[in-house]
């Protein structure tokens, strides 16, 4: 399950931004979690309350930006919605394309007390 050891480094870089702010809290973070990034949610709601508990992070309130995934046909031109990993081009069908956005995993922002 590597939707723990997500969850697990999300809490240390939390920790290490709010030592560096002087913070005991943190009252929000905000992630930036990609459609096609790999992340089973579920499973990272789950890791997510185990790898709070006891942290900077388990009163916070979490919100998560949900990143569709986006594709550009490097045969066509076409840009298209890309559900999976390996979708082809709706357009040509072939499967060479650059993907846009959908790969995100990243910590947005942090709000700390006053």
């Amino acid at each position: 399950m590597h939707e723990l050891s997500i969850a697990m480094s999300i809490v240390d870089l939390a920790a290490e931004q709010a030592a560096k702010h002087e913070a005991l809290e943190i009252e929000e973070i905000e992630l930036d979690i990609g459609c096609l990034s790999g992340v089973e949610m579920d499973s990272f709601d789950f890791a997510w309350r185990q790898a709070v508990k006891r942290t900077i992070l388990e009163n916070a309130i979490r919100k998560v930006n949900r990143i569709e995934g986006k594709a550009h046909c490097l045969e066509c031109g076409c840009n298209f919605d890309m559900h999976h990993l390996y979708d082809s081009c709706p357009d040509c069908n072939s499967h060479f394309s650059e993907i846009l956005s959908g790969k995100e995993l990243k910590v947005r922002s942090l709000v700390l007390p006053d």
